[in-house]
């Protein structure tokens, strides 16, 4: 039987789509003068407090309200962090280079061009099940989906059309809290292959850390593990590793690292620096120094893709999905803000209803979900991502 959705439903969906907001991603330069900083959201959150009186009923207050909300899925943030640069195709450069040292060090760069700044406070929507988000940025295509909700589960794939590599991730949470802040551990396998190479190499995830004391903010922490089995080789990154007098000053960015040999331990490159400025890399042979990443080239004036097919955007696109909402914060419209995230929301438990009341379990679209005890497993239906309907730059 074919479940033909309502005429007024279509219609809403076409009108929708002639309206799509994009958002343009967090960049470098706009810390400086964002309306973002902590100072602004802790004075938002008490401004939006200031009439609640002791004893007043705070049930309606539990879920985050949207002048809290950045206007953008939680799964737009991962996928920015591999379509959206503003320098050269680093992916790419993994595969280009000639030795397997270079391809390491390559693996090392474009995993810290991934560090974005985080907004401190500003949560971004917490994606519905099974959404989506599909953007394209030249030989790069990237697809994120939701593939649970409680527990909160995300899964990315993103292939390179060009140097043959494929990039696979699954993310979920476990936040800690530690007194004075609150550590946010990000489990889950990060895979990417090089197959004309014949490749692996796997990554751990950085650890965010939310403080409130001395200061309120938010930066990237922990250890950061990259390993060849094919190579022997590996490098380990270590976050926001600077002093204790370095870090008070507010240098919460900083990286020191190495490459070393696998097997006997032996040490190829220092790595230093801040990943908001320069990471550098140091041979251990021959002292010489070089920059291998450049915050400015990568980071700064970042695009946000533009509308390439408004036919193929789907129903669970992410920009579908939260349009409403987006343009409503935009606009400053917190009351109808408010109406379109109660109606998002509203709309994922019906659907969990619908789903209890036949009986049936969600199944992934674009990923082959295994739940093994707390650990999650996806693996992509597809060998390659295909061009998406959402894009940075095209082809040519």
């Amino acid at each position: 039987m074919v479940n033909l959705k309502p005429v007024n439903s279509v219609a809403k969906e076409e009108e929708t789509r002639k309206h799509l907001v994009v958002v343009k991603p967090f960049s470098l330069e706009d810390e400086k003068d964002s309306e973002h900083t902590a100072f602004n959201v802790i004075r938002r959150l008490f401004s939006l407090l200031k009439d609640v009186r002791p004893g007043t009923d705070l049930t309606d207050f539990t879920l985050l309200p949207p002048q809290l909300n950045q206007p953008r899925s939680q799964l737009q943030i991962y996928g920015e962090m591999i379509y959206s640069f503003g320098g050269q195709d680093l992916l790419g450069e993994c595969s280009r280079r000639n030795s397997p040292i270079e391809r390491l060090k390559s693996v090392v760069t474009w995993n810290i061009s991934k560090l974005r700044p985080v907004v401190f406070g500003m949560s971004p929507y917490n994606p519905v099940l099974g959404e989506t988000h599909h953007v394209s940025n030249g030989h790069i295509n990237v697809l994120c989906e939701q593939v649970s909700h409680h527990p909160p589960v995300s899964a990315l794939h993103a292939t390179h059309e060009k140097e043959n590599i494929d990039f696979t991730w699954v993310q979920y949470f476990t936040p800690k809290f530690r007194g004075s802040y609150v550590e946010i551990e990000a489990k889950g396998k990060r895979v990417l292959k090089l197959l004309n190479r014949k490749e692996t190499y796997e990554m751990d995830q950085p650890k965010l850390i939310m403080r409130f004391l001395p200061t309120a903010g938010a930066h990237w922490g922990g250890k950061i593990k990259i390993k060849c089995l094919e190579t022997d080789l590996e490098a380990e990154l270590n976050m926001n590793s600077g002093s204790f007098i370095e870090r008070l000053r507010g240098n919460n960015r900083s990286i020191k690292g190495k490459i070393s040999e696998s097997s006997s331990g032996n040490k190829l490159y220092d790595i230093f620096g801040r990943w908001d400025r320069t990471i550098m890399a140091k041979n251990m042979k021959t002292d010489a120094v070089e920059v291998i990443y450049n915050a400015k080239e990568n980071i700064s004036g970042l695009k946000p893709p533009i509308v390439k097919n408004q036919q193929e955007v789907m129903e669970n696109e992410s920009i579908m999905v939260w349009n409403e909402l987006s343009e409503k914060i935009l606009k400053n419209d917190w009351e109808r803000a408010r109406e379109a995230k109660k109606a998002v929301e509203e709309k994922q438990r019906e659907s969990l209803k619908q789903r209890e009341a036949s009986g049936e379990s969600w199944v992934s679209k674009h990923f082959l979900v295994v739940k093994d005890g707390k650990d999650w497993d996806c693996s992509p239906l597809q060998s390659m991502v295909p061009q998406a309907p959402l894009v940075i730059t095209e082809l040519h």
